[in-house]
């Protein structure tokens, strides 16, 4: 098949059945590619829509967004994860506004130079929003150039990503370059999936090798899967009527920035702490069971502490940033997965 089958293919299909009424999709600026760009990042389409629509909400524009705090960000981010974005896209804010007066910059290199922003997403930021030339290779784009080439190997392999690169930048047309990316990624997110794929649908099948093989699960290859290490974590939840004892988080690990319980590694840490704040009420609770939450890289096993107390106290000191959390307010802050799953019991 000719390069300009291929994307044609891919064209046709797009105007016949892709996704044109995502939220960022309509009235399209690109300030809105851009958060949803961001916000796609390792998440699939759904997970994301609500979170998009309700961040735009808050933040129509980059001077809206420039006005807000990174507490604000975090407090819209709460749930969806690698929180990293939302920090990346608060300095982003920033440098738009130093830089270039708050107009997000049109030129690849100055793109690319932004936090949180590689080659592929500078790409589909330029190319969904104002059509430039630019290729876009993110995880479905992959997938679909391994099995229609049958090229063996592993997806994140340098080697691999170098010959994907070259692929792709051969196959994207000069014209409809934002239909196209936006096209093949649909492909890739609805037919050409990683769990069977809607092979007898697909615009591809015809010259993928995979197809023509019967035996796309190779491709990519798949390493063999890592047990994942678990961790023990223990939160200690004080409450008074309404309200939680919160602390901000201050390390690069996970959850920088945002606000949990006081967490310890260990139970005998925790007991520690207790001691030093002369509580002496440290019991385990039948509220709210041990449950484990999944990172990419490993898992982490949380054992709550239930402590009511009659009365306000002040757990202040000179390291942490501490607060009393109302679940009945609207409180402007970043919370951990976890730590929601956890309020909302008592809600």
């Amino acid at each position: 098949m000719t390069i300009y089958n291929f994307s044609q293919l891919i064209l046709n299909w797009y105007h016949k059945h892709g996704r044109k009424n995502l939220p960022w999709q309509k009235d399209k600026t690109l300030y809105k590619v851009w958060i949803s760009e961001i916000m796609l990042q390792q998440t699939t389409v759904k997970t994301v829509i609500p979170y998009f629509q309700k961040f735009i909400l808050h933040f129509p524009n980059i001077q809206a967004l420039n006005n807000a705090q990174l507490d604000d960000i975090l407090y819209l981010w709460s749930g969806l994860g690698y929180y990293k974005r939302a920090e990346n896209i608060y300095k982003t804010a920033k440098i738009i506004k130093e830089k270039y007066k708050e107009k997000f910059p049109t030129e690849f290199v100055k793109v690319l130079q932004l936090p949180g922003i590689g080659k592929s997403t500078a790409g589909a930021i330029l190319s969904l929003s104002m059509n430039y030339f630019f290729p876009i290779l993110e995880g479905n784009v992959k997938r679909i150039l391994m099995r229609y080439y049958g090229i063996i190997g592993f997806i994140k392999e340098k080697k691999t990503e170098k010959k994907l690169w070259k692929l792709i930048e051969s196959i994207t047309p000069m014209n409809n370059t934002g239909n196209f990316n936006q096209g093949i990624m649909d492909i890739g997110a609805l037919i050409c999936t990683v769990k069977k794929p809607k092979c007898n649908i697909c615009p591809l099948k015809k010259k993928c090798i995979a197809y023509s093989e019967k035996n796309w699960i190779q491709y990519p290859l798949k390493k063999n899967k890592k047990i994942k290490l678990e961790k023990k974590s223990w939160f200690i939840i004080i409450k008074h009527k309404n309200t939680f004892w919160m602390e901000k988080i201050n390390e690069k690990k996970i959850w920088n920035n945002l606000f949990c319980f006081p967490r310890f590694n260990t139970e005998i840490c925790a007991a520690k702490w207790l001691k030093e704040k002369k509580i002496d009420i440290y019991q385990k609770n039948n509220i709210i069971q041990d449950f484990k939450h999944h990172f990419s890289h490993f898992v982490l096993h949380i054992v709550p502490i239930l402590i009511q107390l009659p009365f306000y106290k002040n757990f202040k000191n000179t390291k942490k940033i501490g607060i009393w959390y109302n679940i009945k307010k609207n409180n402007h802050m970043g919370l951990p997965q976890p730590v929601l799953k956890i309020l909302n019991k008592f809600r």
